[in-house]
Order: C-alpha cells, then structure tokens, then sequence
C-alpha cells in the first residue's frame, strides 16, 4: 500500500512540475530556439559558404596588371557601394597652425572645412623637406582609444612613436583625426546606416578632401605616398585603399584577420566582433564577398605589409597566416610577390617600426 502512495505521489509531483512551467518560460525556449536556427543559418552563410559565394562574385585575370586591375573593377565598385561615402564640398581653405604639444617637431594642426563636417590632423615635415626637395607622405592612421597625437608619443607601447620614426626616416607624417571611442562609433554608425552611408565612408571621404590640399604642397611628392594605420586605423587602411589610387603603399597593424570568423564565429582562442560592444564594426554587406583576403585583391598590385602579434587577441594567428597565403596568391599569380609581406611576431597589438619603417622606405624611395 505504501508503495502505491508513493508512485501516485510521484506522479502527481510530476503532473504539478510541468503545470507549474509558467507560459513565460516555454515562449522563451521557443525564442532562444529560433535564434539558434537563425545563428546556425547565417554562420554557415557567412563562413561555410563563402568560398562559393566568392567564386561566383570574382573573376580575375591574372595575365597581366592591368588585366587583373580591370577584373576586379567591378567588386571594386561594389566596394564603394558597401562603404558609400557621401559627397562632400570643400566649403573654404584648409587652415593651419601650430600644434602647442608637438613644438618640438614645428607640427601643424590643419581643418579642412567641407560644409558640415571637417576633415582634422596634424602634418609634420622631416628635416630638409623643401620645394627643390620633396618628400613622400606617409598618412599615420590611429586607432580606437588613441588620438592622431598618438602615434608621435614617445615611449608609447602599443605605437612605439612610429610618425616620430618616419619623420626621422625622411618622410612628410599626416596624422588625421577620425571618431576615437567605441561608445561615439557605436552611436553614429547607426545613425549613418540610416541615410545608407557608412562611417568608414564618411571618414574616407574627409581623408581624400584632405589629400586634395596637402598634396599640393611643393614640399611634398605627390607620387609617393603610404597609409599605415594600427588596430581601427589598420581598418581604415584596408577599408580606404582600396577606393584611394594616390595610396601607393600601405601597412596595417594588428586589423588584418581571417574576417568570417572574426566577425560571426565566437571562439576562446580570439575576441570575436559577436561578443563584445563594437557594433560599428558590422558594416552591412561586407561579407557578401570581401573577406580580407579578397580586399587585399582590390589593393594589389600596391605593395602591402602586414604586422600580427601572436599575443593578439584580435586573431588567432594561425588564421591570420591562412588569410594571407590566401592574399598572397593574387600578388605570386602576377609574378610580384615581393610586394606583400606579413611580420607574424611575439608581441601583442602594436605596430612594428622595424619592419614598417623599411618597408616604406623600399616602396616609396626615400631619398634621405
């Protein structure tokens, strides 16, 4: 008898458990597995189906230059599409004057006014630069959480003052201000995918209104000029060479990733875009065919560096090196493969001025 009590206990325990569900929670489970359906899509849309995706979407010609670069004219005009810059105007002069905490360096902070924005940052002329002697610029992008004062700041681990090193290496230093903080890009790129431009965009857009005027200074030569931008700023470096034929050389630290997985895979050997606050770095349709290796064919034939530090974060770095052999198949199909170099290193995030520094100077024959 006691037996049968408890079975019928036990059953009536069961019966209250399940009546006890609250609605609540079974409309949550129903939600969480939709968004697990919608995760596993869209991952295997992005990373597993890629590859074919990109097939269809490319189709380069390897027999020559020029060849290549009209093959790939079309994803770069898709490209352009993707950031979509806007059209700004040149609303008055550039001004310039001195920049009190760069004294020592004679440094300018100039403003390009472009009606409702401006386009900032400070230029600085090596030793010697002058109108019978013009000298390459080399534009030094920085990245989030720094300043353009930053990369001339000595002592700085992450920068290690590589403007200070190029200035010293005989190059013309362009440092602009882009939006520096996580919480500021976050807000304003939502408000850019509202009128369907990018923030990108909007900032590769003032940084050519600002190569319009410096580059006709006759201390600087125009024909020469890089980009080497750090973490947001190696980002822009990717993102604006493509769209920037006066870039003729260019340097991204601690940016260049294996970029499906970067961006939609969460994993603990990196920090995945998914899981921390940077919703400025979902640029729509980006992954529709431009994983970095595919970007870096809109760069080519240019020379390009690349400087990953195995302590990174920011990438595995065996994926790192996967992406680029990737990348450098476009460069060894058109027999230039000297021209794109990668320094896998035992560092973190930071720019690597032993390598930077030569590699600019070989590309953009510095006379000094």
């Amino acid at each position: 008898m006691n037996k049968i009590l408890k079975a019928v206990a036990g059953l009536l325990f069961l019966i209250q458990a399940v009546n006890a569900q609250s609605p609540d929670s079974l409309l949550e489970q129903r939600n969480r597995e939709y968004k697990q359906q919608l995760e596993s899509y869209l991952q295997h849309w992005i990373i597993e189906e890629y590859d074919q995706r990109a097939d269809q979407a490319w189709s380069r010609d390897y027999s020559s230059i020029a060849a290549f670069e009209r093959s790939v004219e079309p994803n770069r005009q898709r490209w352009r599409e993707i950031l979509n810059p806007p059209e700004f105007r040149k609303t008055g002069p550039m001004s310039r004057k001195p920049h009190a905490g760069l004294s020592d360096l004679s440094a300018e902070w100039v403003v390009l006014p472009l009606g409702p924005v401006t386009a900032q940052g400070i230029l600085v002329f090596p030793e010697g630069a002058s109108k019978e002697k013009p000298v390459p610029l080399v534009i030094a992008q920085h990245g989030i959480g720094s300043y353009p004062e930053t990369p001339f700041e000595e002592g700085h681990e992450l920068y290690h003052a590589y403007a200070r090193e190029l200035l010293d290496a005989g190059f013309a230093v362009l440092a602009p201000l882009n939006l520096r903080t996580m919480a500021f890009r976050n807000y304003i790129e939502r408000l850019c995918r509202l009128i369907d431009t990018t923030l990108p965009g909007i900032e590769l857009a003032r940084i050519q209104h600002l190569l319009d005027v410096v580059l006709q200074d006759p201390k600087i030569d125009a024909n020469r000029v890089g980009l080497w931008g750090i973490s947001n700023g190696g980002m822009a470096t990717m993102f604006w060479t493509p769209l920037e034929p006066r870039i003729k050389v260019a340097v991204v630290s601690a940016w260049f990733n294996h970029r499906r997985n970067k961006m939609a895979l969460p994993d603990d050997r990196y920090v995945s875009f998914m899981v921390v606050d940077e919703e400025h770095a979902f640029i729509r349709g980006w992954l529709t065919e431009f994983t970095d290796s595919d970007v870096v064919s809109l760069i080519c034939p240019r020379p390009l560096l690349i400087h990953h530090g195995k302590q990174d974060r920011i990438a595995h770095w065996p994926q790192v090196q996967q992406e680029f052999d990737l990348a450098k198949t476009h460069y060894q199909k058109l027999g230039i493969q000297e021209r794109i170099e990668i320094e896998i290193f035992d560092g973190g995030h930071e720019a690597r001025t032993n390598t930077g520094i030569p590699f600019l100077q070989e590309w953009l024959k510095t006379t000094k």
